[in-house]
């Protein structure tokens, strides 16, 4: 087995290599792409297979000028299509509701056509109909707008029919119109016992005796006048009282006598 050798007595031993340090490369600074603009500031390095993560940027949105935010924004307040003179229309209307007659709530005369009483009702729903106000935040309004249409179609229902049309005119034209300007159901009641008694008067309240009544008036269209009178009579025997039969009945003989005058003279001539 062989030994090192030993270094001579007195000799300096010899010094290892230097250690050479690791430096990372430098990264250069990206330049700007045009003046006024600051270079990217490098940093460290990100390790290696790793992907950096990049900073989230919130979108600069502008603010919105206070009159076009304003603009933007529909106002549902006071509905739609009611100008300031149509809210005060409205309130002024509701407000003396109750001491308004349907003609004055539909802003009618009293001598109003049937034609003129649904033009104003159309008039009215296309204004006040509480389906175009769904929507409206004013509970007040709402509200206003309920109780002036559902006055507007009571008042559309009543004037709208002849009969009670007619009732009403004398109900609120009368003393008691302060009691009358509601139709009520015992509104309801006068008026049919009305109509009915109307209907009494011109034909009669006995069948036979409206039976008799109708076939003299078919008697006196066809100019039968001896049948017409004849069949007045018998209408009469059952309703002796009625003003009517007798009324037509003069008529009828007056007619017939007149017929046979002029024929008379007819066959004096010949």
């Amino acid at each position: 087995m062989s030994l090192p050798a030993l270094a001579p007595a007195g000799a300096t031993p010899p010094r290892p290599p230097p250690a050479v340090p690791s430096v990372a490369p430098a990264v250069p600074s990206i330049a700007p792409a045009g003046p006024g603009v600051a270079p990217l500031a490098a940093g460290p390095r990100a390790p290696s297979g790793t992907v950096p993560s990049i900073p989230s940027v919130a979108p600069i949105v502008p603010p919105i000028p206070p009159a076009a935010a304003t603009a933007a924004t529909p106002s549902r307040s006071t509905g739609p299509d009611l100008d300031a003179q149509q809210l005060a229309d409205l309130e002024a209307r509701c407000s003396r509701l109750d001491q308004l007659d349907y003609f004055e709530v539909l802003m009618l005369e009293k001598t109003a056509t049937p034609a003129d009483i649904k033009r104003a009702f159309y008039r009215e729903s296309r204004t006040y109909h509480p389906d175009r106000f769904f929507q409206v935040d004013s509970r007040e309004l709402k509200e206003r707008i309920n109780d002036l249409y559902k006055r507007v179609t009571e008042a559309y229902y009543v004037l709208r029919d002849d009969s009670k049309r007619k009732k009403y005119v004398t109900d609120v034209t009368g003393p008691e119109r302060a009691q009358k300007l509601r139709f009520t159901e015992a509104s309801e009641a006068e008026t049919k016992a009305a109509a009915k008694k109307e209907q009494e008067e011109q034909i009669g309240t006995h069948p036979k005796g409206r039976q008799f009544f109708q076939q003299a008036q078919r008697d006196a269209d066809a100019g039968n006048w001896a049948a017409a009178e004849r069949n007045l009579k018998m209408a009469l025997t059952y309703e002796p009282a009625n003003a009517r039969y007798k009324e037509r009945l003069a008529e009828v003989q007056k007619q017939s006598q007149d017929e046979s005058r002029d024929k008379g003279g007819s066959f004096k001539i010949r």
